[in-house]
């Protein structure tokens, strides 16, 4: 796209030069972000900065699934240059770039009622919960399950799945998300019922996604495992796990010492994405990704 600009401002495609100063600016707003953070989200997707001579003031990213899904982030305005519509322009850019495609975001409720103008609309809501210090809860798996770790034959299998959780296509996402996280399945007859990633971000770690079927009464159980191997690997160091409302964990998560220290709302702009109820999301893989 070719560059723009509005008043002093001009708006670019972000480049991979531009990570420092983006990742200064998230620092600035009290983000957890480290520079490699940033790295990956920008392999994976795209987007534009807004720039005031040489000093970069505003950061958004995209990512598009497949032909009909997309999600954003990644919106940052330095602090002493909003309220000078940096912010919405950014977004217009976002949303011509995404085109028609289902597009999902996290929203601060201070930020919801921007983004209700610009077509999005509240879909549900996501709880943060992280800590140093919890307790790892023990978790029976039954008799027949066991948990491994992830083999490279297992990707297909796992993309399938956390597309249909998601209602996002993860063909392109998860494998990258793979090649710089750990993971497990939880398995019963060699059939894989669900898995869990654990990657270095932020402070520490963050487990996510976590999926599981949902064809029995199991589910959440077996999503508690899951998360419950990965807060034993982890165990005294900083992590983070994102919930859905609709999953139910949250008050389990601050039983045993993960506190909620942030709510966000979910919301879609082009319609809703597809639900299959026969699988579902217990955490997500962050707020930008979805």
């Amino acid at each position: 796209m070719s560059a723009a600009e509005t008043s002093t401002l001009l708006y670019r495609p972000f480049t991979a030069g531009d990570i420092p100063v983006a990742h200064a600016l998230s620092v600035e707003v009290k983000w957890p972000h480290r520079a490699d953070d940033w790295r990956f989200v920008l392999d994976a997707g795209a987007g534009f900065v807004a720039q005031d001579g040489e000093r970069v003031v505003g950061t958004a990213l995209y990512w598009k699934y497949g032909a009909h899904g997309g999600s954003l982030g990644m919106v940052i305005v330095a602090p002493d240059q909003q309220g000078k519509g940096i912010g919405r322009k950014l977004m217009e850019l976002l949303l011509e770039a995404l085109g028609e495609r289902v597009t999902v975001l996290h929203a601060t409720p201070a930020g919801e009622p921007l983004y209700a103008k610009l077509g999005f609309r509240r879909i549900g809501a996501i709880h943060q919960h992280q800590s140093a210090d919890f307790s790892v809860p023990r978790i029976e798996l039954k008799t027949g399950e066991h948990l491994r770790a992830i083999a490279p034959g297992d990707i297909a299998g796992l993309v399938d799945l956390a597309s249909r959780a998601s209602g996002l296509d993860r063909s392109a996402l998860l494998p990258a998300l793979s090649s710089v996280a750990q993971g497990v399945v939880l398995e019963r007859d060699r059939e894989v019922l669900g898995f869990a990633l654990i990657r270095e971000f932020g402070r520490g770690h963050a487990i996510g996604p976590v999926v599981s079927v949902t064809t029995d009464q199991d589910s959440t159980r077996r999503a508690r495992a899951m998360i419950a191997h990965w807060l034993a690997h982890n165990e005294g160091r900083f992590t983070r796990i994102d919930t859905p409302d609709e999953s139910g964990l949250s008050a389990w998560l601050e039983a045993i010492g993960l506190r909620r220290v942030d709510t966000v709302i979910k919301m879609a702009r082009n319609g809703t994405l597809p639900h299959d109820a026969s699988v579902a999301q217990f955490a997500i893989i962050n707020q930008a990704l979805c």
